[in-house]
């Protein structure tokens, strides 16, 4: 077994989270994950309202006994979700442990803080996690540029964010963005974080609320079938490679594009309706470049423990056999 300050921290077992996905983080995966050992998180947001957040948290708790959090994340918006709403059912619901992204968080992590919850705060850079950490947030997570969803603007991989990040921040901190196997939890842990946060990984297992299609297509990927969108309005999103994403990429390229422009297709109902329908090609769907290492669609047990267990072996065997 491998405990690090994560695992010592949440509760939990394995040093793996699954982060918040739009439509995908449900009580049928959050509750496999939270069942086979790891912390997963049910997205807030994918509810459409907070009383709709209040009935899955309580559907989960029937799935499963074991810890599992809540994940919202701030965005700005002409017309914002009502957030404290929404962060009073996560509190009157008993939840222990939330993760948070986006834009100014300040008020949600004090307000968190002050019922006891944990938080673990997502980050694209080191600055951002430094300040994360001065708003009093327990944790955070570093995503780096191979991640699925927004890598920030800076295009800074893994390999070097994460030790860096390490060398600054003093609370644990989870690696992000391009994990997805064993030998990737042994990489980050070397390079000074306290466990992995996988999404697309998660995606391409039995449990995952979306259509085979999609799980069946990031199997069939490679690690150069995504695309990145909305790099000229300085909102980049990293997005599976399909007839959506290459469209919206060629009307950027023709400089000058606004959002007006790709709205209608990148539009978030357009994706929702795709995953449901098995269409890979009618929306817009977030992956990362880990589909590379994606070559089945295990149950979620069968994964982490396959996980944990080949990583323990690495550890053991090839790392320790190497040192004379």
């Amino acid at each position: 077994m491998i405990k690090t300050r994560f695992t010592e921290m949440f509760g939990v077992q394995h040093p793996i989270a699954q982060g918040g996905m739009q439509w995908v983080g449900t009580a049928e995966l959050v509750s496999a994950v939270a069942n086979a050992g790891a912390l997963g998180f049910l997205t807030a947001l994918t509810q459409p309202t907070p009383e709709a957040l209040a009935k899955e948290i309580a559907r989960c708790k029937t799935m499963t006994d074991k810890p599992f959090g809540v994940n919202l994340t701030f965005l700005p918006a002409i017309k914002p979700p009502p957030y404290a709403e929404y962060r009073a059912a996560i509190i009157e619901a008993g939840i222990k442990t939330v993760e948070t992204a986006g834009y100014k968080p300040q008020e949600h992590v004090d307000h968190f803080k002050q019922h006891g919850i944990k938080i673990i705060h997502k980050c694209t850079a080191v600055r951002h996690a430094l300040s994360a950490e001065r708003m009093g947030v327990d944790a955070i997570s570093i995503d780096g540029f191979e991640c699925a969803g927004h890598p920030g603007e800076d295009d800074i991989p893994g390999l070097i964010l994460i030790p860096v990040a390490a060398d600054k921040v003093k609370i644990p901190m989870l690696a992000s963005g391009g994990f997805g196997d064993a030998r990737g939890l042994v990489a980050a842990l070397a390079l000074g974080a306290d466990g992995i946060n996988m999404g697309t990984r998660f995606c391409a297992t039995q449990e995952a609320p979306i259509h085979d299609a999609f799980k069946q297509q990031m199997v069939a990927n490679d690690e150069r079938a995504t695309d990145l969108i909305f790099r000229t309005l300085h909102n980049t999103a990293r997005v599976a490679r399909n007839a959506i994403s290459q469209e919206v990429v060629a009307i950027e390229k023709r400089g000058g594009a606004k959002f007006e422009d790709v709205m209608h297709l990148v539009a978030g109902t357009r994706g929702r309706e795709a995953l449901g329908t098995g269409d890979t090609d009618a929306g817009i769907w977030s992956a990362g470049m880990i589909q590379g290492l994606i070559h089945d669609v295990p149950t979620v047990k069968d994964l982490i423990d396959r996980i944990m267990a080949e990583a323990e072996a690495l550890i053991k065997s090839r790392l320790a056999g190497l040192v004379s």
